[in-house]
Formats: C-alpha cells, structure tokens, sequence
C-alpha cells in the first residue's frame, strides 16, 4: 500500500516572512505605493518620530513591485528552510529583525535622500548564513569565502559603476549581518 503524500507547514517563519511579504506587495500595488511609504520603506526621518523606527523593521517586508518581491523570495523560499531547520525558528526571527534594523540605519545615516525596502538584505544575511551551515570549530569553510568572495565582491562592483536603483548597501551589509551571525552561531 502507497502512503498519501500531505502538503506539511515546515518553516513557519520562512513562509510567514513570504506571506506578510506578499500581503504588503498586495497593499502597496493597490493603494498606488503610499502604504510602502508609510509603513514599508526606510528613510531619514526626524528622531522623534515613532515611524521611524517601526519603519526600521517593517521596510523588509515592503518591495517595489512583483518582480522585485519574486527576486527576494524564491532566494527566502530556497535559503529559509534550511536555516530554520539548522538554527531554530527564533533564531531566523533574530536574524531577520537583525539584518532590517541594522541596514535600515546604515540606510537612514549613509544615504539621506533613499528610501530602503525589500528582503535584499535579508537574502544576502541568509546566503552567507548558509554558507556556515557544516562549520566546524577553528576552520573556515572554503564556501564561506567564495560566496562573500562571489556575491559581495559583486555588490561592490555594480555599487561603484552601475547606476540602477538597488541597494547594493543593503545586499553589502546583509551579507555581513549574516557572516557575523554565521560565526557566532557557529562558534560552539
């Protein structure tokens, strides 16, 4: 007798950061993007305003349009499960809030006149978290290094001679959220 398949909920931070996502895409695309600016883009704003810092967690959620959503989650969708399963559910929790509020910040004192959204930077911490994923004690992995080598070597060449409007800030300190992380989760 063949067993049934069953569709399983197994990453629920993961599919629960693609979902408050997708909802905010929804809400920006029909309200003609003022939600984004109210709630889900990260700008220079007076220290005094609330917003402000909820603003510093909530612009990952917000994206530009379909496209850029479907950019950042198919990476969320592929990266986020195995990081879950490795680190814990509380732990993607931490690194999420994290990698927002620290490039929210660097956005906000480096770049006064952009407003930062999208899940960019979370992607870059969660690619070079999992680059840490068979860490061992005392070494390196060779992955680590080629993928910070790869991707923000990359960052870093398109931030210095391509003019388009992605943070490549936001993939750049993403990344080094998620390799500090990768070492410190790792270090036991």
């Amino acid at each position: 007798m063949r067993k049934k398949l069953k569709i399983t909920f197994n990453s629920p931070v993961t599919l629960g950061f693609v979902a408050i996502c997708l909802l905010a895409t929804i809400l920006s695309y029909v309200a003609g993007g003022v939600i984004n600016q109210l709630l889900f883009m990260t700008y220079r704003a007076p220290m005094n305003s609330p917003m402000m810092y909820i603003r510093l967690l909530l612009h990952v959620f917000g994206h530009a349009d379909f496209e850029h959503f479907m950019g950042n989650v198919c990476y969320i969708l592929l990266l986020g499960p195995l990081l879950e399963e490795k680190y814990s559910s509380k732990v993607l929790v931490i690194v999420i809030a994290v990698t927002a509020v620290i490039t929210g910040i660097v956005n906000n004192v480096c770049f006064a006149n952009v407003a930062l959204c999208g899940a960019s930077g979370v992607v870059f911490a969660f690619i070079l978290l999992s680059s840490f994923t068979s860490f061992k004690e005392g070494e390196v992995p060779l992955t680590f290094i080629l993928v910070a080598l790869f991707f923000i070597g990359q960052e870093i060449v398109q931030g210095l001679f391509v003019v388009d409007s992605i943070s490549n800030m936001a993939h750049i300190v993403g990344g080094m959220v998620g390799a500090a992380l990768g070492f410190k989760l790792n270090k036991r």
